[in-house]
Protein backbone atom coordinates (compact mmCIF):
# COMPACT_ATOMS: atom_id res chain seq x y z
CA UNK A 1 0.00 0.00 0.00
CA UNK A 2 1.46 3.50 -1.27
CA UNK A 3 1.04 6.51 0.68
CA UNK A 4 -1.44 6.77 3.93
CA UNK A 5 -2.57 4.23 6.47
CA UNK A 6 -6.56 4.88 7.47
CA UNK A 7 -5.68 5.31 11.01
CA UNK A 8 -3.52 8.48 10.25
CA UNK A 9 -6.34 10.70 8.62
CA UNK A 10 -8.07 13.26 10.32
CA UNK A 11 -11.27 15.31 10.29
CA UNK A 12 -11.29 18.48 7.89
CA UNK A 13 -8.74 17.15 5.77
CA UNK A 14 -8.73 16.42 2.16
CA UNK A 15 -7.68 13.64 0.37
CA UNK A 16 -6.81 11.80 -2.44
CA UNK A 17 -8.11 7.88 -2.89
CA UNK A 18 -6.98 6.11 -5.73
CA UNK A 19 -8.30 2.30 -6.50
CA UNK A 20 -8.94 0.34 -9.21
CA UNK A 21 -8.20 3.50 -11.66
CA UNK A 22 -10.79 4.95 -10.07
CA UNK A 23 -9.84 8.06 -8.89
CA UNK A 24 -11.99 9.98 -5.64
CA UNK A 25 -11.58 13.04 -3.66
CA UNK A 26 -13.37 14.17 -0.04
CA UNK A 27 -12.85 15.35 3.01
CA UNK A 28 -13.46 13.83 6.02
CA UNK A 29 -16.39 15.00 8.02
CA UNK A 30 -16.84 12.14 10.84
CA UNK A 31 -14.20 9.03 12.34
CA UNK A 32 -16.98 6.37 13.53
CA UNK A 33 -16.13 3.92 16.12
CA UNK A 34 -16.30 0.58 14.07
CA UNK A 35 -13.04 2.29 11.98
CA UNK A 36 -14.50 3.88 9.36
CA UNK A 37 -15.21 7.15 8.32
CA UNK A 38 -18.18 9.48 6.79
CA UNK A 39 -16.63 11.97 3.70
CA UNK A 40 -17.73 14.07 1.51
CA UNK A 41 -16.94 14.12 -2.25
CA UNK A 42 -14.68 17.40 -3.15
CA UNK A 43 -16.48 17.42 -6.45
CA UNK A 44 -20.31 16.22 -6.31
CA UNK A 45 -20.68 17.07 -2.58
CA UNK A 46 -22.32 13.60 -2.30
CA UNK A 47 -21.63 11.75 1.31
CA UNK A 48 -20.67 8.15 1.82
CA UNK A 49 -18.70 6.06 4.27
CA UNK A 50 -15.01 5.56 3.30
CA UNK A 51 -15.63 1.30 3.34
CA UNK A 52 -18.04 1.95 0.58
CA UNK A 53 -14.83 2.84 -2.04
CA UNK A 54 -13.14 0.01 -1.04
CA UNK A 55 -15.54 -2.70 -0.37
CA UNK A 56 -14.71 -4.88 -3.55
CA UNK A 57 -10.93 -4.83 -2.56
CA UNK A 58 -7.90 -2.64 -2.71
CA UNK A 59 -6.60 -2.66 -6.38
CA UNK A 60 -2.51 -2.94 -7.56
CA UNK A 61 -2.54 0.84 -7.53
CA UNK A 62 -4.25 1.76 -3.71
CA UNK A 63 -3.37 4.98 -2.94
CA UNK A 64 -4.33 7.35 -0.45
CA UNK A 65 -2.81 11.01 -0.28
CA UNK A 66 -3.35 14.11 1.70
CA UNK A 67 -4.40 16.95 -0.83
CA UNK A 68 -3.40 20.52 -0.10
Amino acid sequence: MKGLAFDVLRVGKKYKLINYGEVNEFVVEHILGNGDFKVKNIHTLERYLLKDLIKFGQGKDFEIRELE
